[in-house]
């Protein structure tokens, strides 16, 4: 048996740094940090809402504060965002094929922002 000790690469902290892609990579996924943060403040307010009007009121109170409005403003946009970068890679993962046919990219992509368009539109109508 030898002596050799086995290589073993260093990985710094900010190994994503070098790459373009894993820069975007680690954009996207941190997305998730003011989903969280948009995710709490709606479980805190369902949980007002079953408290009493009071702790409603005080709930829209705090979620009316600007800089709530900013964070769940940034939370939206981090949602479009990740959605976006999601329904653009759908036909690379799940590609479609309509009697032979490798259905075009863009129409694959339209049809999933269509499919929010019509839910949206119906959760607006029902509130």
């Amino acid at each position: 048996m030898s002596n050799r000790k086995p290589y073993v690469r260093e990985m710094t902290r900010t190994w994503w740094k070098d790459s373009s892609f894993y820069r975007f990579y680690m954009l996207r996924e941190a997305t998730v940090l003011p989903l969280i943060f948009f995710t709490i403040c709606l479980t805190f307010g369902l949980g007002c809402l079953v408290k009493g009007p009071d702790a409603w009121q005080g709930w829209l109170n705090f979620m009316a504060n600007p800089i709530v409005i900013i964070l769940n403003i940034i939370a939206l946009a981090g949602s479009l965002f990740h959605a976006q970068t999601f329904f653009s890679m759908m036909p690379q993962v799940v590609p479609i094929r309509i009697k032979g046919k490798k259905l075009d990219k863009k129409i694959i992509i339209l049809a999933q922002w269509a499919v929010v368009a019509v839910i949206t539109a119906i959760v607006l109508a029902l509130v």
